[in-house]
């Protein structure tokens, strides 16, 4: 007889045949819907981490599950190998929707990254000039990107970093929201890339000074070094444009997406740029078995359709702006800061009588709504867009009776 699921059990699985890569808040999920979560004994749920913005259309949205299943039963992968009559459609409508003339499709936004900084050094040897293994690319502190061995390579979090050495040279780091530490940095003939996340996500949804990224993108193209936007968590309307850059009117030479580029139903990610950049990598120089594989092509365009449709990143902006003034009214000391944009939200937690954001965030799971703390002291709040005024209110309810009871 099958053993019945329970929450203990599904944990005690992963614990003992699992690697102790993640240190999850113990709840079980079995069912989503929309904005909400159910675990295995039923319990209800709002979401406030959407898989880390991977589902900003929400759990199961009919229209991109429909079009994952369809495209399922019919043919799944070909390898690029050989044509699908899915990529090509995918391509078009995806460059047409962000404005760019050519797509790598990947898989993973590590690999989307990945992807960007060979693009950036293939171009730099190509097109800049500089001389063969000396290309520089900029990165910021605090910027969480994946967690290749490369891309760790520019981290600057001890737990990524950590006993995973030698790393991959050719980073220069400075500090996030520094225009004179870029503008310095920028005096090397051989940087060839300048690559930032328009809101730092994992570091505690830190948004930059209004005018950063303009001014950034403008000292980037003084120089003639690519200013490439991993937008991976922050794009596909999350903070209440279709891109963070779009708040300042920024087009990156070179943008990453991933995460909701699928709604959560399949791992996609994207490398948009234009012909200059894109065409510097030949047949044979970069690929994936899985990229661009006919069903992801389905779903990434019904995840976009679903963006557009129900103005998902209009919705963000609204909604955003009353949960931050929610937020800013709980009258407890131990909310030290608020922050976000759109629907990509973080309040900053001060200790209180040894209560920390964890021991809020259990207390929350408790009182029917999910969020994690980052770098312990931060809780990020980034509910699924399609989420309902109704519901973001009562949500809000729930995080502030959660965080009084400390009180």
């Amino acid at each position: 007889m099958k053993e019945q699921m329970t929450s203990k059990l599904a944990m005690e699985l992963e614990d003992k045949y699992g690697a102790h890569n993640y240190h999850p808040l113990p709840v079980v999920l079995a069912k989503g819907q929309g904005a909400k979560v159910w675990d295995v004994e039923g319990k209800e749920y709002f979401d406030f981490l959407s898989a880390y913005s991977a589902v900003n259309q929400g759990h199961c949205h009919p229209k991109i599950i429909n079009a994952l299943i369809d495209q399922a039963k019919t043919l799944t992968l070909t390898s690029r190998a050989f044509f699908n009559d899915s990529l090509g459609v995918y391509e078009k409508y995806i460059t047409e929707f962000f404005g760019y003339d050519k797509i790598l499709p990947m898989n993973t936004g590590a690999e989307g990254d990945e992807t960007a900084l060979k693009l950036c050094r293939k171009w730099a040897y190509m097109k800049k000039g500089i001389a063969e293994n000396q290309a520089k690319i900029i990165v910021c502190e605090h910027n969480f990107h994946g967690r290749t061995i490369t891309v760790i390579s520019m981290s600057t979090d001890p737990d990524s970093r950590g006993g995973f050495g030698p790393f991959t040279p050719g980073f220069i780091t400075i500090p996030y929201n520094d225009l004179d530490a870029l503008a310095e940095a920028l005096k090397d003939p051989n940087v060839a890339g300048f690559l930032v996340e328009p809101i730092q996500g994992e570091a505690g949804v830190y948004v930059p000074q209004e005018g950063y990224l303009k001014k950034a993108y403008d000292m980037c193209k003084a120089k003639n070094v690519l200013f490439i936007a991993d937008e991976v968590q922050t794009g596909i309307a999350r903070t209440g444009k279709l891109l963070a850059c779009d708040h300042e009117g920024v087009k990156p030479d070179i943008l990453i997406l991933g995460k909701a580029l699928s709604g959560g139903v399949y791992p996609v990610s994207a490398v948009l740029a234009d012909d200059d950049i894109m065409l510097c990598i030949k047949p044979g120089e970069h690929g994936s078995t899985f990229g661009g594989n006919p069903v992801a092509a389905k779903v990434a365009i019904a995840a976009l359709e679903v963006v557009k449709e129900e103005n998902l990143a209009d919705k963000a902006e609204y909604l955003g702006q009353i949960f931050r003034e929610e937020m800013r009214n709980i009258n407890s000391d131990m909310v030290e800061l608020v922050r976000g944009k759109g629907l990509l939200n973080a309040i900053v937690i001060k200790p209180k009588n040894g209560k920390t954001a964890w021991d809020v965030c259990v207390k929350m799971a408790e009182n029917g709504l999910l969020a994690k703390p980052t770098h312990g002291h931060i809780i990020r709040f980034a509910p699924p867009l399609v989420i309902t005024e109704e519901q973001l209110r009562e949500a809000v309810g729930i995080i502030k009776a959660s965080i009084l009871s400390f009180n």
